[in-house]
């Protein structure tokens, strides 16, 4: 018999963060995350996204045994203001058992009919800065810091549920040494002469704070006819001001300003965190912190997580600039190799930055939908 729980105390919710734990024990691509991030990820005291969202945390037992989670998800600022009826979920992890599925996804479907929703979609997170997509590709790829891994049979699951894609993701890598400055050197120059642009580098966190708040603007501008867009509000962007820019080497945040000192490109770039996250196994304490700052000065491999360009000088060649200062920065540091984060198979914009360094796709994946009236 399976019996589903909802998980609120924090005891509950350590459980529901640690069962992938066991679930993927010794398997060599999955990526823990960090207990103590995901525990206040899931704090509605301490989490902005729930300004605009709110979420149920659900376990599966079979036999006193977990064999399952799952997060039920209503973002009001998707419902209301780009009136989609969806309700979403994530964090969802199970046994290759298809009952325990269905007894998740029941919780999400009660969720969104007490809300008069239409659809499911996931997996997903809160918000667009998110983890996002069950993985269809790649499952002898090694994960991110920002990526799900998830065994095979979940596409099978979803699909023998009745569930259809919705969207689809691409994630590449490639080697530093297939970047050729000639691509962009001469490029870069002219392009700044023609528009009177220039580039802002920092080598001192405390450098770039006065800038985030523009950069989220900025990112919002960028990415808002993306159909899946959802606007980072301001209290968003103080919470993700103090979580994310002190974890992220500061030679690896790029701007580019106009004549006027304003901020027209931003470019984030973080070190790997792959390898030592697998090493301390979700906890900082007592020696996480050493390899997290071990690899934020070390790492060779670095993922490639946000761009974000002002619409009027989208297609102007401005990220000629920006890889131009990476490969000063990167031929500095000895980088090996550069990852992609999962990116809109219809993006097609973002796809074409990256064709002069030939990248490999080693990763796919992919949201799955079921309407409400579908549900059996």
């Amino acid at each position: 018999m399976i019996t589903i729980k909802e998980a609120k105390t924090k005891k509950e919710l350590t459980e529901y963060i640690k069962f992938p734990f066991t679930l993927y024990k010794n398997n060599p691509y999955w990526v823990p995350p960090i207990i103590a991030d995901e525990l206040e990820s899931f704090d509605k005291t301490k989490n902005p996204a729930f300004e605009h969202a709110e979420a149920y945390f659900y376990m599966a037992y079979k036999d006193d045994k977990v064999v399952g989670r799952i997060t039920a998800i209503i973002n009001w600022a998707e419902v209301n203001n780009q009136h989609k009826k969806k309700v979403r979920f994530g964090w969802f992890d199970v046994i290759d058992d298809i009952e325990v599925t269905k007894a998740l996804l029941e919780k999400v479907y009660e969720l969104g009919k007490q809300n008069n929703l239409e659809h499911i979609e996931g997996p997903m997170g809160f918000s667009n800065l998110d983890k996002v997509g069950v993985l269809t590709e790649g499952f002898d790829q090694i994960g991110t810091m920002i990526t799900w891994y998830n065994h095979a049979y979940y596409v099978s699951h979803f699909e023998q549920l009745g569930f259809q894609v919705e969207k689809q993701y691409i994630e590449s890598i490639f080697p530093f040494s297939n970047v050729k400055p000639e691509f962009f050197q001469k490029a870069q120059e002219l392009i700044k002469k023609r528009y009177g642009l220039r580039a802002l580098t920092f080598t001192k966190t405390k450098d770039i704070m006065p800038h985030v708040d523009k950069m989220f603007d900025l990112f919002n501008e960028s990415y808002e006819k993306l159909a899946s867009f959802v606007a980072i509000s301001d209290v968003q962007k103080e919470y993700f001001k103090k979580k994310y820019i002190s974890f992220i080497n500061p030679e690896y945040i790029k701007f580019v300003m106009d004549k006027d000192d304003k901020l027209i490109a931003f470019s984030i770039v973080m070190p790997s965190f792959t390898e030592a996250l697998q090493k301390i196994k979700g906890k900082l304490f007592p020696f996480g912190f050493l390899h997290l700052l071990r690899a934020k000065k070390h790492s060779k491999d670095v993922v490639f997580y946000l761009i974000g360009i002002h619409p009027e000088y989208q297609n102007k060649g401005v990220t000629a600039i920006i890889f131009d200062e990476y490969y000063k920065t990167f031929s500095e540091k000895g980088i090996r190799n550069c990852i992609r984060t999962p990116e809109l198979l219809e993006n097609n914009a973002i796809h074409l930055l990256w064709k002069n360094f030939d990248p490999t796709i080693h990763c796919q994946r992919k949201t799955y939908r079921k309407d409400l009236s579908q549900w059996e």
